[in-house]
């Protein structure tokens, strides 16, 4: 996909992956750029810095999402490119309360399920458009201290599959962001955390990443090499990789 004259939404564009998402669509000629996030001074102030809209947006509820692809849809036009963007981490494991794990749940997965609900037909009717959802490398290995993202996030990558799937002869495209530790500020108060093993990546390095997977409409982006010879590794000998994890298990989460 050409980014250069597209209409573009991000969500959880106030900071982080998505402010810096909508920068690098700027520098690459996106006719408009529309920034959503809960947090809405955050929003508008990615929306200066590329020229674009903001909307407040709680991604854990569908009428906000629906209020967003039917207001851009209506005033800026067709969307061209959606990006699921918004996430939260928990942490704990089965003793987590319900509570959290549903509004994990809500933002994590559900998020994704009603962006493509609302926004998919319109994208079939004429004749296609791109979801790009954001994972985590969590969705394809696990995350050590928190079975409610790992649990997520996984459904999360099921979910992309599932639309490139059922939606590609649509002219649906989908791509599914799956990074490690990415500096933001999920990440601030834990730099040293195990997402972080092989590095903490800047958010701009990731944006051209996912600008130059875009460009190629690849399915899976992974912004750190090192995860695909996770998955390698997963995939050849699971029992090992258990193995592996419970040694990092013991050393983060001990």
């Amino acid at each position: 996909m050409e980014l250069k004259d597209k209409i573009v939404v991000v969500t959880g564009a106030a900071s982080g992956i998505g402010r810096a998402l909508c920068v690098r669509f700027k520098a690459e000629g996106a006719k408009a750029i529309v920034c959503a996030d809960r947090d809405e001074p955050g929003a508008k102030a990615t929306a200066e810095m590329v020229g674009g809209r903001a909307f407040r947006t709680d991604v854990s509820k569908e009428a906000d999402i629906k209020a967003l692809i039917d207001t851009v849809e209506a005033e800026v036009g067709p969307i061209d490119l959606f990006c699921s963007n918004a996430g939260i981490g928990v942490g704990g494991g089965a003793e987590a309360p319900n509570d959290d794990w549903q509004r994990i749940w809500d933002i994590n997965v559900m998020a994704h399920v009603w962006a493509a609900r609302h926004l998919v037909p319109l994208m079939a009717a004429r004749g296609g458009g791109y979801l790009l959802n954001t994972a985590s490398a969590a969705g394809l290995l696990s995350q050590i201290g928190s079975a409610p993202y790992a649990v997520t996030k996984h459904a999360a990558v099921g979910l992309a599959e599932w639309l490139a799937i059922t939606h590609g002869d649509q002219g649906i495209k989908v791509s599914v962001l799956c990074p490690q530790a990415v500096r933001t500020a999920m990440t601030a108060g834990n730099p040293d955390g195990v997402a972080s093993i092989d590095g903490m990546m800047e958010p701009e390095v990731l944006a051209e990443s996912v600008v130059r997977s875009l460009e190629k409409e690849e399915f899976l982006i992974l912004p750190h090499a090192e995860v695909l010879q996770y998955m390698r590794n997963k995939t050849n000998d699971y029992d090992r990789w258990i193995g592996g994890m419970r040694k990092l298990n013991r050393r983060f989460a001990g």
